[in-house]
C-alpha cells in the first residue's frame, strides 16, 4: 500500500511530465509558419487539438498542486466533500482526486 510520501513522489513525477508536455506543445504551436492557405488550415486544425491538450495538462497540474497541498496539510486521501477516506484503489487510478467514489462528479 503506497504511503503519502510515495504518492507525493508519483505526483511530483507526473507534474514534471506535464511541464515537459506543455513546453513541447508551446514549441509546436510557435513553429507553425506556413504561408500556403491549405497548410495554414491544416495547421490551425492541429493547433486546436494541441491547445486542448495543453488545457487538459494545465487542469491536471492544478489538480496535482491541490493534492500536494492536501498531502502537506495531512488531508490527502480524505474526501473534501464528505470527509470519508478515499479508497486506495481510487487513489491508484486517480492520485490527485479530492473525492471519494460517492462524491465524485458524475459524467
Amino acid at each position: 500500500m503506497p504511503t503519502s510520501q510515495d504518492r507525493k513522489i508519483a505526483l511530483e513525477t507526473r507534474m514534471k511530465q506535464l511541464k515537459v508536455r506543455i513546453a513541447e506543445i508551446e514549441a509546436e504551436l510557435e513553429s507553425h509558419q506556413s504561408k500556403d492557405w491549405d497548410d495554414l488550415a491544416a495547421e490551425r486544425e492541429g493547433d486546436e487539438v494541441l491547445e486542448e491538450m495543453g488545457l487538459s495538462a494545465q487542469h491536471e497540474m492544478r489538480m496535482i498542486e491541490a493534492a500536494m497541498a492536501r498531502i502537506e496539510a495531512g488531508e490527502y486521501g480524505i474526501c473534501v466533500t464528505c470527509g470519508a477516506e478515499i479508497a486506495e484503489e481510487r487513489l491508484d487510478l486517480l492520485p490527485a482526486t479530492p473525492f471519494c467514489r460517492d462524491c465524485a462528479p458524475k459524467r
